[in-house]
């Protein structure tokens, strides 16, 4: 069976292999592809897979890291059940912020990780609600039975969570809303049981969220309620990797934000074989029938508007993720664009975005325990 959870997609193709083969490419080194204007400057690294980064409303930066996961409750591996891999679960998962001089300081820890090192699900993305308060989304990747197989460690896994900074001595860390139990109980898209909660946004006093390994937009406040469902996306070549013309792809939601309109617009990465082309950006109004705003783009982790209406995303793999290496792009994209505008190119495996001023800022090298980090971009 093919799991819908994002990394799993990713580290199924080989991507883990590509990372340690190409490990001397970093995101400065293939700065040739960025235009001079919007060559990407490393401004801190060292992270451990790093995902979605956020400022603070004091314009502090801080970012989710999925972490290195540990040595405990191991278990053969859902990405390789047969060939000996082992998935175990640590409490290495973090919320990190980023000083002056690239200094990381990591406010939040022991946030719980699972897998490999090198295919870490942990804390995913977080929204500040207040100063010092932000609720944060943590992956999973399959049922609350998987999760509950990895013990106390894991049970964290798959929900939203709300972290306070101030006033505890260190981050106190509560439960809003188990996301994988509503997966368990609704399953929006009626396919296998698979939560892996990704990108997150504020929705007057609750939130939205994408579930990359569900196939849907959910929504929380008292409860938990769906929202949208992503249709599967067909292929349109036979792959190499087996699959034949018209297999259906997971649509694989990976980030939410809200447009200068009032609507929903989510980012898709689509999953195995990863086709290049084969992604959009969904416009979402309650109530309504996801639309397709923008088409041909290529596996998308996130995206943001910038003040005067703009939308970027970010490819974690601008030829798709089974043409290694992963080497993916700033983008740019207009309304009902049939391609995006490359900003910066040449970005090792990035993933997170987050705008402010005349800059961008993305996370890269997102699967690298310890080989993390965070390059700013002028727009």
């Amino acid at each position: 069976m093919i799991k819908k959870s994002l990394i799993r997609r990713l580290v199924g193709v080989g991507v883990v292999a590509v990372t340690a083969s190409t490990a001397g490419v970093t995101s400065l080194a293939a700065q040739a592809s960025s235009a001079p204007s919007h060559q990407p400057k490393v401004i801190a690294s060292g992270l451990n897979s790093p995902r979605q980064l956020a400022f603070s409303p004091s314009g502090s930066l801080y970012v989710a890291e999925a972490g290195t996961t540990g040595n405990t409750a191991c278990r053969p591996s859902p990405l390789d059940p047969d060939g000996g891999a082992q998935a175990c679960v640590g409490l290495t998962g973090s919320v990190a912020r980023i000083g002056a001089e690239g200094y990381v300081k990591r406010v939040v820890t022991g946030l719980p990780s699972v897998g490999s090192p090198a295919d870490a699900l942990g804390p995913a993305d977080l929204v500040f609600t207040g100063k010092d308060t932000f609720a944060l989304t943590t992956g999973l990747g399959g049922s609350p039975e998987y999760r509950t197989s990895f013990g106390p460690q894991g049970r964290d896994l798959g929900k939203l969570l709300k972290v306070e900074l101030k006033g505890y001595g260190k981050a106190r860390v509560t439960t809003i809303a188990d996301l994988a139990g509503f997966e368990q109980r609704k399953n929006p898209d009626g396919t296998d049981i698979d939560s892996d909660p990704t990108g997150l946004a504020r929705a007057g006093r609750g939130f939205v969220y994408t579930d990359s390994g569900g196939n849907s937009v959910n929504a929380v406040r008292r409860h938990v309620w769906n929202v949208a469902v992503l249709p599967p996306v067909l292929t349109t070549v036979a792959s190499p990797a087996g699959p034949p013309a018209g297999f259906p792809a997971d649509a694989v939601p990976t980030d939410i934000v809200k447009g200068p309109d009032g609507a929903w617009y989510v980012s898709q990465l689509v999953g195995f074989p990863f086709e290049k082309g084969s992604a959009a950006i969904w416009r979402i109004k309650p109530g309504h029938a996801p639309t397709k705003w923008a088409t041909g783009l290529t596996n998308v982790t996130s995206l943001a508007f910038d003040k005067k209406g703009h939308l970027y995303a970010v490819e974690i793999a601008s030829n798709g993720l089974a043409s290694p290496p992963p080497i993916g792009a700033l983008v740019r994209v207009r309304p009902h664009s049939t391609s995006p505008t490359v900003v910066a190119g040449g970005l090792f495996m990035p993933y997170g975005l987050a705008l402010r001023g005349d800059h961008a800022y993305v996370t890269t090298h997102a699967t690298d325990a310890g080989g993390g980090q965070v390059v700013r971009i002028h727009l």
